[in-house]
């Protein structure tokens, strides 16, 4: 494992108001593939103000934890990376329809939650359960470059818990489990001909009108699991074909996006999918998939992180698709609670109400030293 480098380290106060904690860690840039900076700040401040954990680092990802032998182990996980900039850093404050927001890249996805879980790893040395604190890179990008994948196969111990806390935007909510995900290419053929004399050809494009046909006439699943609901949605995301504006196309292809509820596997979704689309001259290939996460709020845990929470905070299904999944494959119960409205995750106006830093430190807090 590599320990940070000394040289140049940004410094984080843990114990700093929650929103200044939070603009200075947004002003750190962390595009995918560019964390280290970031890393190596928190890894500081967990090594400077945390004695009471032990702190390792694997690549860019840092991971904090206790070891005092209690009952129960709850993991916190927040990714250090953003999607790039679009000229909105540094971090601004602003009032608008009488609130407070922090703007600028990442401060809803999700260094908003970072400053949450850092601050509380330096703060709940005596919490009732064992705690891991996992701050991870590569979350926006490919799966396979994702350090949780990495961890999963290398140090999987290091993922070892009974209950696991996501800090994706939630607007200070909890969302229960998440959907599955999966990308399909569906190709038709034809053939070639020249567009002045088209019946000698077969427009492949064409054939793909029914398959338009059956998605627009499709009526998604709606699935209620553990009081949770979990809207499915297929739909055409893009079309490609054609060489020429005079070339009658021999090859087309639409590129499906299908959502799925998580009591639904991979392999029943692919199914689904042909069978929607059965009777019709095609090839359909799988290009990505995963599996989505139960809701997770039946164990012992969860239960008592719903009651630190209060009654009054919302309980909802993921309607996309988090890293909660990974958490729930390993056989780990996890939700999704962290500030920021999910909705404006990637945009170029990206804030987080500071009333979402607080509350959801406040849950937090009660929880962990309750």
């Amino acid at each position: 494992m590599r320990s940070m480098s000394s040289q140049e380290t940004p410094v984080l106060d843990p114990r700093a108001d929650i929103v200044d904690l939070t603009a200075a860690i947004v002003d750190i840039a962390s595009v995918s593939g560019q964390e280290r900076v970031l890393a190596d700040a928190v890894e500081l401040a967990l090594r400077t103000h945390a004695p009471h954990l032990e702190v390792l680092r694997d690549g860019d990802t840092v991971i904090a934890r206790t070891h005092r032998g209690l009952s129960r182990r709850v993991l916190l996980a927040g990714h250090l990376d953003t999607v790039p900039i679009a000229d909105n850093l540094p971090s601004t404050r602003r009032h608008r329809d009488g609130r407070e927001e922090l703007v600028g890249r990442g401060s809803c996805d999700m260094k908003g939650g970072v400053a949450v879980f850092l601050a509380l790893a330096v703060e709940a040395d005596a919490a009732p359960v064992d705690l891991t604190w996992i701050f991870y890179d590569h979350e926006e990008v490919a799966a396979a470059d994702n350090a949780l994948t990495r961890l999963a196969a290398e140090r999987p111990e290091l993922l070892e818990a009974d209950f696991a806390i996501l800090g994706e935007p939630t607007s200070a909510a909890v969302e229960g489990g998440c959907k599955g995900t999966m990308k399909l290419e569906v190709t038709a053929r034809g053939v070639a001909a020249h567009s002045a004399r088209d019946w000698v050809g077969d427009n492949a494009i064409h054939r793909l009108a029914p398959v338009l046909e059956r998605l627009a006439a499709h009526e998604s699943r709606r699935a209620v699991i553990d009081g949770l609901e979990y809207r499915e949605c297929l739909n055409a995301v893009g079309i490609s074909g054609g060489i020429a504006g005079n070339v009658i196309p021999d090859r087309a292809t639409a590129l499906l996006n299908y959502r799925f509820a998580p009591d639904t596997t991979v392999v029943q979704a692919e199914a689904f999918v042909r069978e929607l689309l059965a009777g019709l001259d095609l090839e359909i290939t799988v290009t990505d998939a995963a599996g989505g996460a139960l809701p997770g709020l039946d164990s012992e845990a969860a239960q008592e992180f719903l009651a630190a929470l209060g009654e009054d905070v919302p309980v909802a299904a993921k309607q996309g698709w988090t890293d909660v999944a990974r958490f729930s494959a390993l056989g780990t119960p996890a939700v999704n609670f962290g500030p920021g409205d999910p909705l404006l995750a990637h945009t170029d106006d990206e804030h987080v109400p500071v009333a979402d830093l607080e509350l959801a430190l406040r849950g937090l807090r009660r929880f962990l030293t309750r």
